[in-house]
Parts: structure tokens; C-alpha cells; sequence
């Protein structure tokens, strides 16, 4: 349901389906696109092992963004659907650039490679890890973990995706699950 065409805009999920009676695109709550909230469903579809969907998510949401004054996403836009050629429509009066919408990369990239960290054992996990189609390569640098550093590449070949070590200080390992 949450990526079926009548809640997924092809921008990324509408607060509410257009199935429903309130279905209005320009509103602020009933239909529009928050990139915060998806970035919320994003890690909770990874969570459940649903990475082509937080793939599609990311890609909806990256390319909203080359509409976007320096690609900064905005508190919400509005929930038309996607349509080739045609770029988003802006929410009026969002706040842009919006301090929640700034942490939805950072959190679709997380939620895209499953990206865990577990101090006490100084491991950097990998769960499942996927990139999104416009997405070869993620370089991770300086990721810190109980006085360990590291620099990870996750580079897709294909339908595989791998990581490999860049540079590593201190006994910190990195477990991929596939």
C-alpha cells in the first residue's frame, strides 16, 4: 500500500492516499510530500528487509531534489504524481532549507546499506546493502567507533553491491550481511 500509486507519488509517499476522500496535493497534510517523514519510512522499511522499496524512496526524493535551489529539500512539497519531463510542485510556504528534510540523505543512505555500528564489539555492520539506480558508489570516510577510524567504499557492480576498506586505524572489523 505505502508504494502503490495511490500513496507513492514517484516523488516518495504522500501523507495520505489519493484514494481517500480529503486527497487534496496541495495541502499540507492531506497528500503532500514530506522528505523527513519519508525518510521515517524508509528506515523502517529496511528494518523489515524492503530495500528495493527505501531504493525507490531515495531515487523519488534525489531526484525531487534537482528542482530544488541547491538541491536542499524542503520541509514538504506538494503530492502530485510524478510525471516525466516535468519537475515537482513547491509547497507555497515550506521552509527551505528545512533542518529535518537536511538529515533525509543521510538517513536514506543509511537505511539503503542497513548501515548499523556496534561499539563494543568495534564492528561497522552492512545489513543487505542496496543503491539506488542513479547511486554507484557511496564513499563512507572517517566513520568512528570506539577509537577506531574508518573509510568504507560501497561500489555496486551489477545487481551486487560490495564494500571495500579504504583505510582503517585501530581493531575495527565490518561484517556485510547479503
Amino acid at each position: 500500500m505505502l508504494m502503490d500509486a495511490s500513496s507513492f507519488s514517484g516523488w516518495g509517499g504522500r501523507t495520505i492516499a489519493s484514494t481517500e476522500a480529503r486527497y487534496n496535493p496541495m495541502s499540507y497534510h492531506n497528500a503532500s510530500v514530506w522528505p523527513h517523514d519519508n525518510a521515517l519510512i524508509a528506515l523502517g522499511l529496511a528494518r523489515y528487509g524492503f530495500k528495493r522499496e527505501v531504493a525507490r524512496i531515495f531515487d523519488g526524493l534525489f531526484h525531487a531534489s534537482v528542482y530544488i535551489d541547491l538541491r536542499r529539500l524542503p520541509e514538504l512539497f506538494c503530492g502530485f504524481p510524478r510525471r516525466r519531463g516535468q519537475g515537482l510542485t513547491f509547497y507555497p510556504v515550506a521552509c527551505a532549507p528545512q533542518a529535518w528534510a537536511a538529515a533525509t540523505p543521510l538517513s536514506l543512505v543509511q537505511a539503503c546499506l542497513g548501515l548499523d555500528f556496534d561499539p563494543q564489539a568495534r564492528t561497522v555492520r552492512l545489513d543487505r546493502p542496496v543503491l539506488p539506480d542513479f547511486l554507484d558508489e557511496v564513499v563512507l570516510r572517517n566513520l568512528a567507533v570506539d577509537g577506531c577510524r574508518l573509510d568504507l567504499a560501497v561500489r555496486r557492480a551489477g545487481g551486487e553491491v560490495a564494500a571495500h576498506v579504504l583505510r582503517r586505524t585501530g581493531d575495527v572489523r565490518v561484517e556485510i550481511t547479503v
